[in-house]
């Protein structure tokens, strides 16, 4: 009997896994913050581990992007969790990288992103753009907003808090760490690399790189931030060495490919040798993959519809890539710096 028994376990663990193990499921809730920094209110996302099921929803899906699960609304799990800041790339948006904001909340943590006024697709403008104390600004008052409301907030442990961007959003994670950069230094950087494509969008714009905003060198550290991850992070070339010696956080870049690297993210010793200059700082590297294949997997026909558009061609992975694997080294990677 005992032997039927457990052979009935069995194959009751295999049909239905929840039995055999607690799956965490990723809730999703939109929120709106308020910012002394902002005529309107912010658009916002949290992420996190799910109590209760209730209906799902896809997040992020367009024509061109594969979308995300989510469950809407749903009851968040009990305990405390370390706590995810995100923040998206120049001309992206909060909804693009959900793949990666589920799978953390899946692994136990919450996930709290914003989307950029002036950054963010269908708004993107250089001259909004280079106002970096702004961005870091929309989520530190996303912060505020999340650890004071009175049903959310007590969820979150404030001793594991981690800012994490991609590319602008890269450079704007390493800001709540205590970063600073040089606007001179950025300057020089486009004089020298006019055909960079950082330096081509800011090209385009009503700036003038001899006279950027005091924003952009402003110290945006938030004390409540203990790690910063930056993957294919800008701006590291124009990082101050005073802030370098200074930083106390871990930091952990992610590089997308080797030779695919765009200038402007490359922390090799070969480019701005940023990670080995930091006194806590680790690289990972991540190929075959470019910058672009950070972004969502596409559609079936997500790459016809940008070439149709002459849009930039982010569906074109550079040969051997996999972009499903490459997010899920990505994950992995991220997870295992957060302690998930």
């Amino acid at each position: 009997m005992k032997r039927l028994l457990l052979s009935f376990l069995s194959v009751l663990t295999f049909a239905f896994p929840a039995l055999a193990a607690e799956t965490l499921l990723p809730g999703y809730e939109r929120l709106a913050v308020e910012s002394a920094e902002r005529p309107t209110l912010l658009s916002a996302t949290l992420w996190y581990p799910a109590k209760t099921r209730s209906y799902r929803g896809i997040v992020g899906g367009n024509a061109v992007f594969e979308g995300t699960s989510g469950l809407m609304g749903a009851r968040i799990a009990d305990g405390r969790f370390p706590l995810v800041l995100f923040s998206h790339g120049s001309g992206g948006n909060m909804d693009n990288s959900a793949w990666l904001m589920a799978a953390l909340a899946e692994r136990g943590a919450m996930v709290l992103a914003v989307n950029h006024p002036g950054s963010t697709t269908g708004d993107s403008s250089p001259w909004a753009s280079v106002f970096l104390d702004r961005r870091a600004g929309d989520l530190s008052a996303a912060l505020d907003m999340l650890l004071d409301d009175p049903v959310l907030g007590p969820h979150v442990d404030r001793s594991a808090i981690t800012a994490i961007g991609f590319s602008l959003g890269g450079g704007t994670a390493l800001n709540l760490a205590g970063l600073r950069f040089d606007g001179a230094d950025f300057a020089d950087y486009c004089r020298a690399n006019p055909e960079q494509l950082d330096c081509i969008f800011m090209s385009k714009g009503n700036l003038d790189l001899d006279r950027l905003p005091d924003g952009f060198s402003a110290d945006a550290r938030d004390e409540r931030v203990s790690r910063a991850i930056a993957i294919d992070p800008g701006f590291t070339y124009a990082a101050t060495q005073d802030s370098i010696d200074a930083a106390e956080l871990p930091v952990l870049v992610v590089n997308l490919g080797e030779e695919n690297l765009m200038r402007a993210t490359d922390v090799s010793d070969a480019g701005s040798n940023f990670v080995a200059r930091l006194p806590d700082g680790e690289r990972v590297v991540i190929a075959p993959a470019h910058h672009f294949t950070f972004l969502a997997e596409c559609t079936q026909n997500g790459a016809a519809l940008l070439a149709e558009e002459q849009d930039d061609p982010v569906c074109d992975d550079p040969e051997g890539a996999d972009r499903a694997d490459v997010h899920r080294r990505i994950i992995e990677a991220v997870a295992a710096s957060v302690g998930l």
